[in-house]
């Protein structure tokens, strides 16, 4: 039994609260913040991002989902009320690299006012035993604390990876970091106006507990883009360059077939690069046409290497 100063309010005194003693009298004299991890803390998106919905080309379907799924329960959650459903819990967003999965999720970002905590799944994996877990409860702690708040969680597959009998000591490790995070989604604590997205390349490697209806209530599939959503891309990544004349999108969207959106963005900055090398000061159809083909031999000599490490 201690005494408390008369400077700090009895109601403010709850269980867990952390304090500070007089040495000498053992007399409670200031409450101290909750201690945090600094990992945990610079997670958190201070600055609003520059990518908007209009920003994302051939989408259209996958963000109205989006949309759907974590804008209205954040700006109107009595539209679910009324009804008399709950929101969905959580959304994956998957498909091949570049087709503009964390573009989503930062579009998301710009057009709520939640607070937005980004983490990328390997930074789950910690050196010692039960620290992954630990930065897993102070995530969505300090998610609770902030809401109405979006965690967003790139590379889902590096810790959500489906479960073997026969693992080494870092794969049970893992393993105990995803039952943490299996048990903050979807556990007998309540998590409050706390939305999760996820994105992953390697759906069909996650374990079958992450992708059951309570976690992942909505699993959005993105898509390389069609001849019209390439030639979307093109228009939204060409609009604050100087363009001729000659400029054909239906044709250009013809010629990046099977490039992603990515591809198409680094396609957009090579062409401008073409025209600065000749000295114009416009970008015409010949630069788009050349960016294109090096593009492609860069892809081809990238996978080539890939394939060769493998061989």
């Amino acid at each position: 039994m201690v005494n408390v100063s008369h400077f700090i309010k009895q109601k403010d005194l709850l269980p867990g609260t952390r304090v500070t003693l007089n040495h000498q009298t053992l007399v409670v004299m200031d409450i101290l913040p909750t201690s945090s991890d600094p990992l945990v803390s610079r997670m958190e998106v201070c600055e609003s991002t520059d990518v908007s919905f209009e920003d994302i080309g051939g989408l259209n379907e996958q963000i109205r989902e989006l949309k759907e799924a974590v804008e209205l329960p954040l700006l109107k959650p009595e539209l679910f009320s009324r009804i008399g459903i709950a929101p969905p819990k959580g959304v994956l967003l998957h498909g091949p690299p570049g087709t503009g999965k964390t573009m989503l999720a930062k579009a998301v970002a710009l057009e709520t006012n939640a607070t937005f905590i980004r983490i990328v799944g390997s930074e789950f994996v910690q050196k010692y035993i039960g620290e992954g877990a630990r930065i897993v409860r102070e995530v969505f702690e300090m998610a609770r604390k902030k809401s109405p708040s979006i965690i967003f969680i790139d590379e889902l597959d590096s810790i959500g990876a489906k479960r073997l009998e026969v693992a080494t000591a870092g794969d049970r490790e893992v393993h105990r970091t995803l039952m943490q995070l299996l048990s903050d989604m979807d556990g007998f604590s309540e998590r409050g106006n706390v939305g999760i997205i996820a994105a992953t390349n390697r759906p069909d490697i996650l374990d079958g507990a992450l992708l059951r209806p309570g976690r992942f209530d909505r699993l959005i599939t993105v898509p390389m883009p069609d001849d019209p959503a390439r030639e979307s891309i093109f228009r939204i990544h060409s609009r604050g360059l100087n363009l001729s004349d000659d400029i054909d999108f239906d044709l250009l969207a013809g010629l990046a077939k099977d490039m992603s959106g990515a591809d198409i963005r680094a396609v957009v900055m090579e062409a401008g690069m073409f025209a600065i090398r000749e000295g114009r000061e416009f970008v015409d159809l010949s630069d788009f046409k050349e960016a294109i083909k090096k593009i492609r031999e860069s892809s081809k000599k990238e996978q080539f290497r890939v394939e060769g490490m493998f061989i």
